[in-house]
């Protein structure tokens, strides 16, 4: 009787524990509709609209947290999401983990949204592996910060990632060299109840999970198509 007692406690804590799990998952996925939300309705202040229009991807970390960065531990969970093939709408969210990064990171604050746009397909195909260390094998480069701020720099022209940090209020361009980031099939399983690799989301073949459609639909809403960035060219926008 003990035995069986003890076996029923595991299963119901094991149970419960992952349904808690399950439920940061959907949490992480409403932050990170926030913080997309947030930062694109204050145009003077957020991501410039012409480089949203031309990224290929969009990396969303909800409440990175700013302790770990000292230690080197994980330090960030959230998504990213590429443009379907042709450039029209965005296909469903990866999870990932971020980790590691210098203590340059820190920004203040005791924790910090970072939002990277991924400009090409080089950098798309980097983030479909397991791994990658940004700066090492992905160059990455501090963002422009104003929906209208000139983005015709070498910098921002030739870097495959841009990333932004936002902490108490404050939105700003910010260099996330020696971050790693790696795919996490746990949440993969939450999200299409099974633990694809991100390689096979990104790629377009599933479809977009009940739980992130919030998500797809507040990233088509700021940037439906993705553009070429040639002179002269109308950006087209839902």
């Amino acid at each position: 009787m003990r035995i069986q007692m003890a076996v029923l406690i595991t299963l119901v804590a094991g149970s419960t524990g992952l349904a808690k799990e399950k439920d940061k998952t959907a949490e992480r996925l409403d932050d990170a509709v926030s913080v997309i939300s947030e930062i694109m309705e204050t145009p003077d202040k957020g991501i410039p609209q012409d480089l949203l229009d031309k990224s290929q991807c969009i990396v969303i970390v909800p409440g990175l947290k700013k302790g770990a960065f000292i230690v080197g531990g994980k330090y960030g969970k959230g998504f990213v999401s590429c443009r379907k093939h042709g450039g029209q709408g965005w296909g469903g969210p990866a999870a990932i983990r971020v980790e590691g990064g210098s203590v340059g990171f820190q920004i203040g604050g005791s924790e910090s949204d970072v939002v990277m746009l991924i400009m090409n397909e080089r950098g798309m195909q980097k983030l479909m592996s397991s791994k990658f260390t940004l700066g090492g094998e992905g160059e990455v480069a501090a963002g422009p910060v104003g929906r209208d701020a000139t983005a015709q720099t070498d910098a921002f022209m030739h870097a495959e990632i841009l990333s932004w940090s936002r902490s108490r209020g404050v939105f700003a361009g910010i260099s996330l060299q020696g971050a790693t980031l790696r795919q996490d099939l746990d949440d993969n399983s939450d999200m299409y109840g099974k633990g694809y690799e991100n390689k096979e989301i990104l790629g377009g073949k599933l479809g977009v999970p009940a739980k992130a459609s919030k998500l797809i639909s507040a990233l088509d809403k700021y940037s439906a198509r993705k553009t070429s960035g040639k002179r002269g060219q109308t950006r087209t926008r839902a």
